[in-house]
């Protein structure tokens, strides 16, 4: 059950809502189009039941707000407009993301893509998919969590006659099942044959709410379409045997060659015409349409300018709308005042039910890991073999194939670059809910966002290390190479190298909301902050800082083991460097940024 009461979009300025005041319900086991032309309000209305654009109103599905659902993705399934995803995802990999997004078994998927059809192209990459092929994509992400209540925003459009029937198909399944649909169209036809209930909207405000025959019945009644040159004769000859026969005919005349005729059929039109010598070019029956819905009259309109066919299908729209039976009136009007409501924010997106799984998947769903990793690898041999043969090149800088001229080496840059796609790829292709244009920046999938990052740059760090260290020995016989004294201070430096400049991707692209910034952001570590930062530490310090490690240990509870200081000592050098400081700094200040634009806001309702 679905109830809208009162929706009113936030004021534009110097025009009207684009919804306003607008109340209607789709009730379980029956399919209900909202009606209305291009510009009606139709997609805005849904937004607001969604809680994804700013108005006033409440809509609960099955007695509750969305937004105290604790998993809405289990009681509303939503399709607005086409299914974001990365183009080189394949089907399965996408629906497999949303579970673990929805929080459903990973079998759910290929239990959907069954239902929709779509069993055959699991393995097809979202780019490739026809419209017809993407809306089934979209009705499976929308069923995926089983939930109770469809909310679909045209979903025939632009399909074929036989998709069309398909998707219309589907919709009563689920309504058969026991579920709601509420589905939005611009054909009142359509809306005829496809829906229980039919809700006509124009300029934002209902116009009426009738039961799809009784809609058919006043809005599609059928007719016979007459094409003449003596449009004027003809009706004149089938007005006077109607009220010759006392039978109830409505002649209307389109054009100046085109009648229509209500009430009558082609046998009794023809053969008028065959008996009055009239000449017909064209005699068919047609399910008409009587035009749009009237909206109510705004304040300083004349209704008397309206003609008298107009002011009857007003009065009898709202005679409808004010019989119709609907269920659980007294309730709603309790409820209307809750309606009532101060302009709220948008609702935020809940993260992911199991974001260290959602994380997994959505990594490894493209090629893009494997193939940083083999560029990254390339990259890297070619510059340590380069600085080998020139020789004077410190050998931790010619394992990390890091020269002098580069800012970072390759395994780093590729290390930021997995990271500034951890937030910005979703932020190309949302991934969570069709059309809410970003995803939620909750604390549990920013850690599984950087577990994985910090996992995969640690992982780029060994292969380069080990893909060089193999080429030199290949290409030179191991000459350039020695066995280190000391490799806990390198090896540390090199891991907190690769994590800093992931996690700086991952906080820098949830901050701005860009892959291209959160690489930047990267970027800017060595080139900017790093001199400011040696030219904080140059020159003698008045206080020094020898001695730190030991104070440390005095101040933990239990005693550490002689290892642990040698760890201490490394990490201590290492974040006494300029580009370890640097580090540091530029992550607590994406930190902050992240923090403030992301965490910072709770709806208050």
């Amino acid at each position: 059950m679905l109830q809208a009461i009162g929706l009113t979009s936030a004021s534009r300025r110097g025009l009207p809502p684009a919804v306003d005041d607008l109340t209607l319900e789709a009730r379980p086991g029956r399919v209900t189009a909202l009606l209305g032309e291009a510009g009606s309000g139709k997609t805005t209305a849904l937004r607001l039941m969604l809680e994804l654009d700013p108005g006033r109103g409440v809509t609960y599905f099955r007695g509750r707000p969305l937004h105290r659902i604790p998993h809405p993705c289990r009681e509303v399934g939503v399709l607005l407009g086409d299914l974001p995803g990365n183009p080189s995802r394949t089907v399965r990999n996408q629906l497999r993301m949303l579970c673990a997004a929805a929080g459903v078994p990973a079998s759910r998927a290929d239990a959907v893509l069954d239902v929709v059809g779509l069993s055959g192209l699991r393995d097809q990459r979202l780019g490739s998919l026809s419209l017809g092929m993407d809306r089934r994509l979209g009705l499976a992400a929308a069923l995926l969590a089983d939930p109770c209540t469809l909310v679909l925003d045209e979903p025939a459009a632009g399909l074929s006659p036989r998709e069309r029937n398909w998707v219309y198909g589907l919709m009563r399944s689920h309504a058969a099942l026991g579920g709601a649909v509420l589905f939005t169209t611009d054909d009142p036809k359509e809306a005829a044959r496809s829906a229980d209930q039919v809700v006509s909207i124009a300029g934002g405000r209902l116009v009426a709410d009738q039961d799809a025959a009784d809609f058919a019945r006043t809005r599609l009644r059928p007719r016979v379409a007459v094409r003449t040159p003596h449009a004027a004769r003809l009706a004149d000859v089938l007005g006077r045997e109607a009220r010759a026969g006392q039978r109830p005919v409505e002649i209307v005349e389109e054009s100046g060659s085109r009648l229509s005729v209500y009430g009558s059929r082609c046998a009794e039109v023809g053969e008028a015409a065959f008996r009055h010598g009239v000449l017909v070019h064209q005699l068919a029956d047609e399910t008409g349409d009587t035009g749009a819905p009237v909206p109510p009259a705004q304040d300083g309109a004349d209704p008397d300018r309206d003609g008298a066919r107009t002011r009857a299908a007003r009065t009898d729209r709202v005679d409808r709308t004010d019989r119709g039976d609907r269920t659980d009136r007294t309730d709603r009007t309790d409820r209307t005042d809750r309606a009532d409501r101060p302009l709220s924010a948008v609702r935020r997106v809940g993260g992911p039910l199991r974001p260290l799984r959602y994380e997994l998947r959505r990594v490894f769903g493209t090629a893009t890991p494997v193939l940083t990793a083999v560029v990254v690898a390339a990259v890297s041999v070619a510059i340590a073999l380069v600085l080998a043969r020139a020789g004077r090149t410190p050998q931790g800088r010619l394992l990390a194939a890091w020269p002098e001229l580069l800012p970072l080496p390759p395994a780093a840059l590729g290390a930021g670059l997995l990271g500034a796609l951890a937030f910005g790829e979703e932020y190309r292709y949302p991934a969570l809910a069709a059309d809410r244009g970003t995803v939620p920046r909750r604390l549990g999938l920013l850690a599984a966002k950087l577990g994985v990052s910090g996992t995969l740059a640690l992982l780029l760090g060994v292969l380069a290390v080990t893909a060089d260290a193999a080429a030199l020995r290949l290409v030179f016989d191991g000459v350039p190479l020695r066995s280190p004294a000391e490799w806990v201070a390198p090896a540390a430096s090199w891991a907190g190298l690769l994590v800093g400049c992931a996690w700086a991707g991952v906080l820098a692209s949830g901050a701005f909301r860009s892959a291209t910034v959160g690489l930047t952001a990267v970027l800017a570590v060595p080139v900017l902050v790093v001199p400011l930062v040696r030219k904080a530490l140059d020159g003698p310090s008045a206080y020094p800082a020898s001695g730190l490690a030991a104070r440390l240990r005095g101040l933990s509870w239990a005693q550490w083991p002689p290892e642990a200081d040698r760890l201490v000592h490394g990490a201590i050098r290492v974040m006494a460097q300029p580009v370890g400081m640097a580090l540091v700094l530029s992550l607590m200040v994406l930190l902050c940024a992240y923090g403030f634009t992301g965490l910072r806001s709770r709806v208050r309702w």
